[in-house]
């Protein structure tokens, strides 16, 4: 299976620019609707997206409406108990394991994957479903 990885430099100027475009679609009616940015380089982009941020989840959750379908926003929500970038982001759940597990879930849920492959996903990739909600920790 392939995925895509884009790195987003900036959630704020991403959000910026939709609301923008959306401020000019709203004032031009007559004029053909202008598409930001975020939506044109996403036009057409098969499966599922998960936004992953070393913030908290409300930056992607910030341009959420101008992705083909809503993402799955991970994010470092709460106080960091860590000592370092690795850590921080296993703590919060914002790894390259937890960012595997997300996609492989939103394709379960949208039916492109039996329920097995994320079954097997949480042995291999060593995720306890069971940890104490790092937001709440």
């Amino acid at each position: 299976m392939a995925a895509d990885v884009w790195s987003v430099t900036s959630y704020k100027e991403l959000r910026r620019d939709g609301l923008e475009v959306e401020r000019w679609n709203m004032l031009h009616p007559t004029e053909p609707p202008r598409v930001p940015y975020l939506t044109r380089c996403l036009a057409g982009a098969p499966g599922v997206f998960v936004a992953a941020s070393d913030y908290v989840k409300a930056l992607p959750d910030s341009v959420a409406r101008w992705f083909p379908k809503p993402p799955v926003s991970l994010g470092t929500d709460g106080f960091g108990r860590s000592d370092g970038r690795k850590a921080l982001r296993d703590f919060f759940e914002v790894d390259a394991r937890h960012i595997a597990f997300a996609a492989l879930g939103a394709l379960v849920r949208e039916g492109q994957l039996p329920p097995e492959v994320v079954r097997q996903a949480l042995k291999d990739l060593q995720i306890n479903p069971e940890k104490v909600n790092p937001m709440t920790a």
